[in-house]
Parts: structure tokens; C-alpha cells; sequence
């Protein structure tokens, strides 16, 4: 089988962006980024990451408004290998009716019926619920708390789920 793709946004599991802004996370370093021409962001990435994220299991593909950037930007600072992303195209941040996030519908067309992890800040139960009923694979979403970003507990969701494909 296949291994299953992890998908990853950065803003949120990766840059803990809503952690009090005078204080930066214990473990993280501080980059500022300007992946839009004239707009600097301040950026907290734990090193640590990359190597944890690589020894789950899964194909790394980016998801989020980052992307191609993503490669220049987050994959050095945290340990990544340039990885493929998810092209959202003139979908970026269009709203939908049915309250959709306007990630799922390219995250589930990439997947292509192969099973995936989503790790995001913004999902909803209307995003689980177009996964279920469109994805005919296995699918975890995955919240991560955008005040502290990717945790342990969240390695362990995800490296079980990894394991719960191949018994």
C-alpha cells in the first residue's frame, strides 16, 4: 500500500500565530518572511518539526496559502525536504456556500482517493462531513490549536492513524 498523504498547512500547526505576540514559543525561532512582494510576516518555527513530521509515515504535501513558498520560506528553518503542494489557484480563500473550507474540496481532489491526514486550524464538522461523503478513502482531520501549534499528542493522533492503515 501506499503510504498515506500528510497534508500540512503552516499558519497554525506550524507558526503558532495566535500565541501571545510578546512571547515566543519555548523550542521556536523567529524569521521574518515576505513570501507576498512588500509584506513582512513575523514567523515562529520549531526545528524540531521537520524531523518528527518525516519519521510518521507519510508523504509531506503542503496545504496552505504559502504554497510554493512554503519551499522557501518553512521547509529550510524546520528540517523539510522541498515538498509538493496543493495549488489552490483562484480558490484562495473563496468562501462557500455550504461553509466548506476553501482548502477541502483541493485537498480531497489531490488525495485522489488515497488515504490522507489534514492538519489545519481552521477545519469545521462541514469539512468533515464533504470529506466523508467525497473521499472514498481513509481521512483524519486534524485540529491543531493555533495558539501552541503542532504538540506531541499530535504526533501520536497522526502516527497512529499511519499505523491504523497497515495492520
Amino acid at each position: 500500500m501506499n503510504r498515506p498523504l500528510l497534508f500540512l498547512d503552516v499558519d497554525g500547526p506550524l507558526n503558532p500565530w495566535a500565541a501571545k505576540p510578546e512571547r515566543r514559543p519555548e523550542g521556536y525561532t523567529t524569521i521574518r518572511a515576505t513570501p507576498t512582494p512588500g509584506r513582512t510576516l513575523r514567523v515562529w518555527l520549531n526545528p524540531t518539526h521537520g524531523p518528527a513530521l518525516l519519521r510518521l509515515g507519510y508523504d509531506l504535501c503542503w496545504a496552505t496559502t504559502w504554497m510554493a513558498e512554503a519551499n522557501r520560506w518553512i521547509a529550510p528553518v524546520v528540517g523539510l525536504p522541498e515538498l509538493p503542494y496543493v495549488d489552490f489557484g483562484t480558490n484562495l480563500f473563496a468562501p462557500r456556500p455550504d461553509d466548506v473550507h476553501w482548502k477541502t474540496e483541493a485537498i480531497v481532489a489531490y488525495a485522489a482517493g488515497r488515504p490522507f491526514a489534514w492538519v489545519d486550524d481552521e477545519q469545521t464538522p462541514a469539512d468533515t462531513a464533504y470529506v466523508t461523503t467525497e473521499h472514498p478513502g481513509p481521512a483524519l482531520l486534524h485540529h491543531v490549536d493555533p495558539r501552541v501549534g503542532l504538540r506531541e499528542p499530535d504526533f501520536r493522533t497522526l502516527a497512529e492513524f499511519a499505523a491504523s492503515l497497515n495492520p
